[in-house]
């Protein structure tokens, strides 16, 4: 018997998975395991499991948990006077083995050494006491996550040690960004890369280090990391090979860029004489953002290897994540998408290795803070950076800055005549100076003025000054971080109609940026028509800017004058009127996204899902969604920062609505996990405020299917037993049996087909969804089709496949004529499995399906290559694992690698075989897939790998699947053997 607590708290008896029950149960397994063959005190029993509040009979409760694992664990639980104790030898707990294989490779030479701490780190199945809850179980999660990290750390030691540092870099890499003020580990790494050739990385990591000690601790680093410093400045090493990517990012250079020739030639001079790094700060308006533009283009022929830019969006409330401008950055240097890092850290050190020797120019244009920046910054000395900011962003060390002041007489009198046209800066010169110096000689302000007078021609400069002066003491009282940018945007908002100013309010209280003229209509509670002429108004006001995404007309909010209309809009509006008009466009937002997605290929449910949007007319309707992506693609980041503020709102019901229509409709199709989880998490917050354990529920589970989706499957289980707790708090069976439906998928990619079928089985009787019982059904067949069940395979399959047709899901239909194919593969029915597969293949790709078709052309290339056609399919199962490399799916691309392997063993090419099953096999273990890991042992064991068969074998009965009936596979013929170990 062997118990697991280095991962979700597990117990295998005789190679097969005990059920334990729910966090209660394995938190008293976790806590005996932990203290195998000592007694723990029924107090410890009750504060592991309950904390400070244990229900009134705790005596009786432990006892039918006790009793209730004695009759699935036998007599290892043993009753003693002082409490319990589990009579096992330590070594059958993970746990144990692992500090003692720990303790015994310290001692050993570190060619042993890695082996003995290979083996004990490769007990860690994830992160530990999954599944268990409490007070107890979160302390000794965070013991034995410290163990793990001591054991990291010598390992590491080891292979340096060993001269073998570049096998440890990605694990210190990940080591790092989660403990950066662990000294010994970055020093570590330093030497790792040092070892890997790598030198500029390997100083790139000192100073983050140093960086990170100083303006966090107030230290500089130790002596370990002083002197891993030292030694790679001693012993320089030949810098990566890089790509030739020259990326040209800048923005538009405004032609009427008026004035600032001091500070531009300033700057210029700086740039081009090998300033690192300036910053341009000032007042909200002044021109940073222009003048950083301007200047940029000056100087692009000093940086020619290319000029990347980012908006920091430092004035927004979400501001620029610096992890997804990375992520650009990294792609316009022509990374591609699936080799993009998931960390910040990560993609940081990428980025400077890139830029390490290149001499680009990096614009990043209205920063927050210090923080935002300093993972953006490059590394390398040829590199410059040029910050604009409203703070001075002095902890940037090292910085030129330079503070940008109101205009003088000069440059504001010529920036007034430029943008208005000139004549009447002529014709009355003093008011021309009067106006300028009641805008405060702020850039945006003037701007703002001179459009207007540009937009009348017939009013004179003096009576705009007259205006100005009368509402010179309201605009006083209107402050937005200083009094002129505030004064400038108020005499804009004061000259609009009441209604436009209420649009204006409320778009800023809704949290957007870029939006639809639609949008206007929920907000006012108007038609759509009315609701376009008011966006038009302000337009014209200059409080809007017209845009476009795709050809279609939209709208943008410039951040200062959103910012402005926010707080005015806080004065001025009822809290219910926000969640008023805040609820009204969230829910016709709510309906276009459910027929959108209703039209998209890929769509999750059916036409009848949604119909009508309210407030907006069924032409108008029609007209935004006519190219259904199109208008996703425009409205992404409006919806996104939508579920956040009606979250932000405690507006649950339509939060939780709009967060999981959204995954339906786009999200999970199109793989885009980071708007995934940021909506769903925005909306949990509110449901866990409100108390709304339904909504609780619902995103708990959605973000269970964004970890499934992920191959992220130990994650996802957690998160859908919490969600089954959830809906077991509200009653909800409909609910719980939703839940048991993904997590038996999970249960099945786990090779724990037992656990799969009793969820399914479950589950069935509460579902009243059609498409959740039609799902339910094809997870059956699934489940028994592995469990060598064909024939109930094949039943459940068909009949998942007619409630597919019976609801028109033409994708359903497709995944599941895949499955009969599968079905009909294993009882080789061969030329009945091929129909099916093509059938499949057929459907999805007329659905634009990339990855469910990659999926389908890979079942039926297993097929052909039965059929002894697999030439046939070498080119397509290339594009598959394109495919799957592409949307981030690796189950996908070990799937195909498996098969490319498949393919090869059959036509006799040995070594092309070994390296596909080798890589298949590296991703089956990285998922932690035994069942998947074990078939493809088993075409190893066909090429002759002695121990492959029988390790296969006990993990096909240990798991109950069919291939532990279906024999060892035949081996290749010795003489083809003997050519490939010739090779």
């Amino acid at each position: 018997m062997r118990f697991h607590v280095l991962g979700p708290v597990e117990v295998e008896a005789g190679g097969r998975p005990v059920p334990l029950g729910g966090p209660k149960p394995r938190t008293l397994v976790a806590l005996l395991a932990v203290h195998a063959g000592r007694v723990v005190s029924q107090d410890q029993v009750v504060d592991a499991i309950w904390g400070e509040r244990p229900p009134e009979q705790t005596r009786a409760a432990v006892y039918t948990y006790v009793s209730t694992l004695r009759r699935a664990l036998g007599d290892v639980i043993v009753r003693h006077p002082a409490g319990y104790v589990l009579e096992v030898d330590p070594e059958q707990v993970d746990l144990h083995a692992f500090t003692r294989s720990t303790e015994e490779a310290r001692e050993l030479p570190p060619e042993e050494a890695i082996r003995r701490f290979g083996a004990a780190l490769a007990l860690w199945r994830g992160g530990p006491l999954g599944g268990t809850q409490g007070e107890w179980a979160e302390g000794e999660r965070a013991r034995l996550e410290e163990l793990r990290l001591l054991a990291l750390q010598d390992c590491g030691a080891a292979h340096l040690a060993a001269g073998k540092g570049e096998l440890v870099v990605a694990e210190l890499t990940a080591t790092v960004a989660e403990h950066p003020f662990r000294e010994r580990v970055r020093a570590q790494l330093m030497r790792a890369l040092h070892q890997a050739g790598r030198q500029a990385d390997a100083l790139a990591c000192y100073q983050e280090g140093r960086a990170a000690l100083l303006g966090e601790l107030g230290v500089e680093p130790g002596p370990e990391l002083s002197a891993a410093h030292q030694q790679v400045l001693r012993d320089p090493a030949e810098a990566p090979h890089r790509l030739p990517e020259q990326p040209n990012q800048l923005p538009f250079d405004i032609d009427d860029f008026t004035g600032r020739t001091a500070e531009a030639s300033a700057l210029e001079r700086q740039l081009r004489d090998g300033a690192r790094l300036c910053v341009i700060s000032g007042k909200p308006g002044v021109g940073k953002s222009s003048l950083a533009t301007h200047v940029a283009h000056e100087v692009r022929d000093h940086f020619p290897e290319g000029q990347l830019f980012a908006a920091l969006r430092g004035v927004h409330q979400t501001r620029a994540d610096p992890a997804e401008v990375l992520a650009g950055f990294l792609r316009a240097l022509g990374v591609a998408d699936a080799a993009v890092p998931a960390e910040l850290e990560e993609r940081a050190q990428l980025y400077r290795t890139l830029l390490a020797d290149r001499r680009v120019l990096v614009v990043l244009d209205d920063a927050g803070c210090e923080e935002q920046i300093r993972p953006l910054l490059p590394g390398g000395r040829r590199c410059a950076v040029l910050v604009t900011g409203r703070r001075r962003l002095g902890a940037l060390g090292g910085a030129v800055h330079l503070h940008l002041g109101v205009l003088n007489d000069v440059e504001a009198l010529a920036l007034l005549g430029r943008v208005e046209g000139g004549h009447r800066v002529d014709a009355e010169p003093e008011q021309a100076r009067r106006v300028v110096r009641l805008c405060g000689h702020l850039p945006l302000a003037i701007r703002i003025i001179a459009a207007r007078l540009a937009a009348r021609p017939l009013w004179p400069l003096g009576k705009l000054a007259e205006r100005l002066a009368v509402r010179r003491g309201i605009l006083h009282e209107l402050t937005l971080g200083d009094l002129e940018v505030r004064g400038s945007l108020s005499l804009s908002y004061d000259g609009l109609p009441r209604r436009e100013r209420v649009a204006l309010r409320r778009l800023a209280l809704l949290d957007v940026s870029g939006f639809g003229g639609w949008l206007v209509a929920p907000l006012l509670d108007c038609p759509v028509p009315e609701a376009e002429d008011v966006v038009e108004r302000l337009v014209d006001a200059q409080l809007v800017d017209v845009t476009s995404c795709g050809g279609v007309v939209r709208y943008q909010l410039h951040d200062l004058v959103r910012a402005f209309a926010r707080e005015r809009g806080e004065d001025e509006e009822s809290e219910g009127d926000i969640r008023a008009c805040v609820a009204r466009a969230s829910r016709s937002w709510l309906a276009l996204v459910r027929i959108a997605g209703s039209r998209m290929p890929h769509a999750m449910w059916g036409d009848d899902h949604a119909k009508t949007v309210p407030h907006l007319e069924d032409g108008v309707v029609e007209e935004l969604l006519a190219d259904p992506e199109q208008w996703f693609a425009a409205e992404q980041t409006g919806l996104v920062a939508a579920v956040e503020r009606i979250s932000e709102l405690d507006l649950t019901d339509v939060a939780t609505r709009l967060a999981a229509a959204l995954c339906s409709s786009r999200f999970a199709v199109r793989n885009m996990f980071t708007q995934w989880w940021r909506t769903h998490n925005a909306a949990l917050g509110a449901a866990k405020r409100t108390g709304d354990h339904a909504g609780e529920a619902r995103l708990l589970a959605g973000l269970g299917g964004l970890r499934y989706e992920q191959d992220r499957f130990d994650e996802a289980e957690v998160y859908y037993l919490q969600a089954l707790a959830a809906h077991e708090l509200s009653g909800d069976r409909q609910g719980q049996a939703a839940v048991r439906l993904s997590l038996s998928a999970v249960h099945r990619d786990h090779g724990r087909l037992d656990e799969a079928r009793a969820a399914l089985e479950q589950a069935l009787p509460d579902l009243t969804e059609p498409g959740e019982v039609a799902r339910a059904m094809h997870g059956l067949g699934r489940v028994l089709t592995e469990q060598g069940d064909l024939d109930g395979g094949l039943d459940a399959c068909v009949r998942a496949h007619l409630a597919y047709r019976r609801l028109g899901d033409r994708r359903g239909e497709a995944i599941a004529l895949r499955s009969i194919g599968i079905v009909h593969r294993a009882a080789g029915r061969l030329d009945e499995a091929a129909e099916h597969c093509e059938r499949a293949i057929d459907v999805l790709r007329g659905l634009g399906d990339r990855l469910m078709s990659a999926y389908a052309v890979q079942a039926l290339a297993k097929v052909r290559i039965r059929q002894g056609r697999g030439t046939e399919v070498r080119a397509d199962l290339e594009e598959c694992l394109a495919t799957c490399n592409d949307m981030d799916d690796n189950f996908g691309q070990a799937l195909v690698l498996r098969t490319s392997g498949e393919l090869e063993l059959a036509e006799g090419d040995v070594e092309r075989a070994r390296q596909h099953l080798d890589r298949s096999l590296q991703w089956w273990e990285a998922l932690a897939l035994p069942v998947w890991r074990a078939r493809t042992l088993r075409d190893l064991a066909a090429l002759g790998r002695r121990d492959a068969w029988p390790e296969a074998l006990a993990i096909f009965e240990r798991h109950g699947a069919r291939e532990a009936r279906e024999g060892r596979p035949q081996e290749l013929s010795s003489d083809l053997l003997k050519v490939a170990e010739a090779q």
